[in-house]
């Protein structure tokens, strides 16, 4: 079942009835598994589904994709499956037609263009939507089916505005932000988004602190163990940014290459900043250093160009699904060392190369 938001006339009413749908058939003595990405937007989509499941009697389990992962992998399917779920949530990790979990039913709550239908699986994307609703805003609309989530509103909008720049065209935002304050949520999204940046990238604090949270100000003047842990993140992060930001851009046609080697999550971050100074190029952020063996990279532009027609077009032969996914103007993937040289021979950069 394609639960594609973008053709029902009351995208917030869909949503809500596709997750009861969804929920209906799952048994309600069984463990619901949550498998969601561990940036801002999928922790916070992570969150709502949990506590909304909490409150409704509902037994479940948290769990986030790690450095390099994707749901499709074997780990994660060994991960999952040792706790025996009835039922599989999968937020803001893609659409995709292979099962993540085969034989398990699957909720796929998502904004990111799909790559396939899910066939046996309730979907419900937010992609061709305008504005288009981040994961964290879907699973506030899912979540309602199992009672009142109005105070979960925050955690919605820190989806928003960790996601998408959209998010301030969503009545929900501004919702939140005149109940909570937009300081000290884009100050929460700040901290909430550091951890996974950093070389352990381990957004476990982060994740605890959403689920018991009652608002932004809680993780922004929080002083346990885990608020604390968020703020050193974020000044690992700054570090890595301060010596990434200094690279220079390598200009070769519509091109414009960032070359960083830190374990660091930061080359989003590069490819952003590079954006609004290079307007007419595609940026590309590489980073070697993330995973051994691997070059993760993001790409980003003021062009208007579909960055992932453009990536497709560029596709090494031997590219998993790691590669071109997320949105038009941000995407991005991870290559082997071997496919990134491959890679950046076709786009004409072969000084761009890499040695292992």
């Amino acid at each position: 079942m394609i639960g594609r938001l973008a053709s029902a006339s009351d995208p917030r009413s869909a949503a809500r009835e596709a997750f009861a749908a969804a929920l209906a058939s799952v048994d309600p003595d069984g463990t619901i598994a949550i498998l969601s990405h561990f940036d801002a937007d999928g922790l916070a989509a992570a969150a709502v589904l949990a506590r909304a499941l909490e409150r409704a009697g509902r037994r479940h389990e948290v769990h986030l994709t790690g450095k390099g992962e994707t749901p499709w992998d074997p780990a994660v399917a060994a991960r999952l499956s040792a706790g025996n779920p009835a039922a599989l949530i999968v937020a803001d990790l893609g659409t995709r037609a292979e099962p993540v979990l085969p034989g398990c039913a699957t909720v796929i709550i998502d904004h990111h263009v799909p790559t396939g239908e899910p066939a046996d699986a309730i979907t419900i994307s937010g992609n061709g939507l305008s504005p288009e609703p981040t994961s964290a805003l879907l699973a506030w609309w899912a979540a309602a089916a199992l009672g009142d989530v109005d105070d979960l509103l925050w955690l919605a909008a820190i989806g928003l505005i960790g996601d998408m720049e959209q998010g301030r065209d969503f009545i929900e935002l501004q919702q939140a932000q005149a109940r909570w304050g937009k300081t000290a949520l884009r100050d929460a999204v700040s901290l909430i988004n550091a951890p996974r940046r950093t070389a352990a990238a381990d957004a476990g604090p982060a994740l605890r602190l959403l689920l018991r949270a009652d608002g932004p100000k809680a993780i922004t003047k929080g002083t346990d163990a885990d608020a604390e842990a968020l703020r050193l993140a974020k000044a690992e992060v700054r570090a890595a940014m301060d010596e990434g930001k200094r690279e220079p851009p390598l200009v070769v046609g519509d091109v414009a290459l960032i070359a960083l080697d830190t374990p660091c999550q930061i080359h989003p971050l590069v490819a952003q900043q590079w954006r609004g100074r290079l307007k007419d190029k595609i940026v590309i952020a590489a980073n070697r250093g993330y995973r051994p063996g691997w070059v993760h990279f993001a790409a980003r532009s003021a062009t208007g160009r579909n960055l992932i027609d453009f990536l497709a077009g560029h596709r090494p032969a031997n590219a998993d699904g790691r590669y071109g996914n997320g949105h038009a103007q941000a995407t991005g993937g991870a290559l082997t060392l071997a496919d990134w040289n491959s890679f950046e021979r076709g786009l004409g950069i072969p000084q761009a190369q890499v040695l292992s």
